[in-house]
């Protein structure tokens, strides 16, 4: 078997793998790191997200060796000294999550949004999201909490 070695949440990490085991098996399985979510095995909720070199990724559609010496950040690795993200925070104010399943996927993407768009318009944050699924909030207060991480 391959064994796959990476950066992840600042910590290195390795481990053996089948060459098909998905990135998010790798986390979830091996590093025990289960904040990132496995929603519908089809790569079209979103609930996977995590941060590859510095970018949003569905993490149920990379191999794990795929991801061989990148730098991979989850939710988990966001809150620095106890306190959370400030993208967090504002889905926690905002009120952004309700079973909070999508949570997760929903704030690795926004950070990639405003890391990539740093002052995005309503429409603008809507379209990025279309990646992700969410059930329960209607996505209105979602936007509210990306649009108030933007203003500062």
């Amino acid at each position: 078997m391959p064994t796959v070695s990476m950066t992840v949440n600042g910590q290195s990490a390795a481990g053996e793998v089948e060459g098909r085991t998905l990135l998010v098996e790798f986390l979830r399985e091996q590093l025990r790191l289960t904040g990132t979510h496995v929603g519908c095995d089809t790569s079209q909720c979103g609930a996977c997200v995590v941060h590859v070199n510095g970018k949003s990724v569905k993490s149920c559609t990379l191999l794990a060796v795929q991801a061989e010496g990148a730098e991979v950040i989850t939710i988990e690795g966001l809150a620095s000294n106890g306190e959370l993200h400030p993208m967090q925070a504002a889905f926690k104010e905002h009120h952004g999550l309700q079973c909070g399943f999508c949570t997760p996927g929903m704030v690795m993407s926004a950070i990639d949004l405003l890391n990539t768009n740093a002052s995005p318009s309503e429409t603008e944050i809507r379209e990025w999201l279309e990646g992700n699924i969410c059930r329960c909030t209607g996505y209105h207060n979602i936007v509210k909490a990306i649009q108030a991480v933007a203003q500062g």
